[in-house]
């Protein structure tokens, strides 16, 4: 086996090769969903990811000769250090073949770059923060994962443990069938949905595509103020947020969009997506292949094929005033039944934190069951 060296990624066609990396980890993995290359390419250039205003980010492969056999993101987020007052940096985009020295020195870099910086602590992973992919998938290997959740190997769980990590959040993934709203419990269901509306005044449309910069500017203050108390929640700065705005425009089917009124003013929004990591894994993008072959095939399969058997609940939440008057359950019931209507057999509501007593209990009581679990490591440095 060639010497092992850590080299810092430095040039563009150096992070093309740096973000190749994970078609030679999974190569034999029939559940991994590769995603676009120009998709990475952009998500990772200063140029183009706002991110980049508020952070400090580096990249490092670990090489064999002129193998790649690993790779890790050291970055400092600046607005979650301020927002949590806390000093921590984080790590990401950690990806290692079976090669545990190559692992260790994957982490010893980040951690060096985090003590260099002052630190106290590395947490990861994330790409780059929670309003990302992010988490360490520690179950539930043998499924592929939906649309904008991660999957990663069994054994990375050893590698982070082994160099000291401890868990810092697990991240719940829940599984639910649309159907159980066909059935008794669901005529139940809808009653009450038909007296938490009339009670609370409360009314739900979908969102409107042609009138997209408004509907974006009316959730950009649901969304910070809903989730401002979660863990390691980071508020989206005007930027940011129309950029994440933008690059699910393609990809949102507004049947499965709510939004919740009282007396016209908005307290709450539901975005549901199709899980197009169905027929992304169909397609199979590959940095060697073409992309517009890919996207032809993508669509074949999104919109012919119709190959979505998925959606997930990818986000949802009530500003604080409105809280505990049921329009949660609300927006998975009105989401269940667009669904169905799609005839779209499953859900995932994820991810959830496993601190949200109040959101886990509201999704085990319509027959949620957790699926997956995704971690946050930690270390104090």
């Amino acid at each position: 086996m060639k010497a092992l060296k850590i080299k810092q990624v430095e040039s563009k066609e150096e992070r093309r090769e740096f973000l190749s990396f994970p078609w030679e980890v999974y190569k034999e993995n029939e559940y991994w969903v590769p995603p676009l290359f120009s998709e990475r390419m952009a998500f990772t250039d200063p140029d183009k990811n706002p991110f980049f205003e508020h952070a400090e980010v580096d990249f490092f492969m670990a090489m064999r000769g002129e193998k790649v056999v690993g790779t890790i993101a050291a970055f400092t987020n600046h607005s979650h250090n301020e927002f949590h007052d806390e000093n921590i940096a984080f790590f990401g985009f950690f990806e290692v073949l079976k090669d545990p020295e190559a692992a260790q020195a994957l982490v010893t870099t980040a951690e060096d770059w985090a003590r260099e910086r002052g630190h106290d602590a590395l947490r990861g992973p994330a790409q780059f923060s929670t309003n990302d992919e992010c988490g360490l998938l520690v179950d539930g290997y043998d499924d592929r994962p939906r649309i904008l959740m991660t999957y990663n190997p069994p054994y990375y769980v050893d590698y982070l443990e082994d160099c000291g990590y401890g868990t810092a959040m697990d991240l719940w993934a829940y599984k639910i069938s649309t159907g159980i709203f066909d059935k008794k419990s669901g005529e139940r269901l809808a009653r009450l949905v038909k007296k938490i509306k009339k009670r609370s005044k409360i009314t739900f449309r979908k969102m409107s595509l042609k009138d997209f910069a408004a509907e974006v500017e009316r959730l950009k203050g649901i969304y910070n103020s809903a989730w401002a108390d979660n863990w390691g929640f980071i508020p989206m700065n005007d930027a940011e947020f129309d950029h994440l705005a933008d690059e699910l425009r393609p990809i949102v089917d507004t049947d499965l969009v709510f939004v919740a009124e009282v007396e016209g003013k908005p307290v709450g929004f539901s975005l549901t997506l199709p899980d197009l990591n169905e027929p992304l894994h169909l397609a199979h993008p590959h940095p060697e292949r073409p992309e517009w072959w890919t996207m032809v095939k993508f669509a074949w399969y999104w919109k012919i094929r119709k190959k979505v058997s998925w959606v997930r609940v990818f986000a949802m939440g009530v500003i604080p005033e409105y809280r505990v008057r049921g329009i949660d359950a609300l927006f998975y019931y009105e989401s269940a039944k667009a669904a169905i209507k799609k005839g779209i057999p499953l859900a995932e509501m994820s991810w959830i934190l496993e601190s949200n007593d109040k959101m886990n209990e509201v999704i085990r009581s319509l027959g949620g069951e957790v699926y997956k679990t995704y971690r946050f490591y930690e270390k104090g440095l």
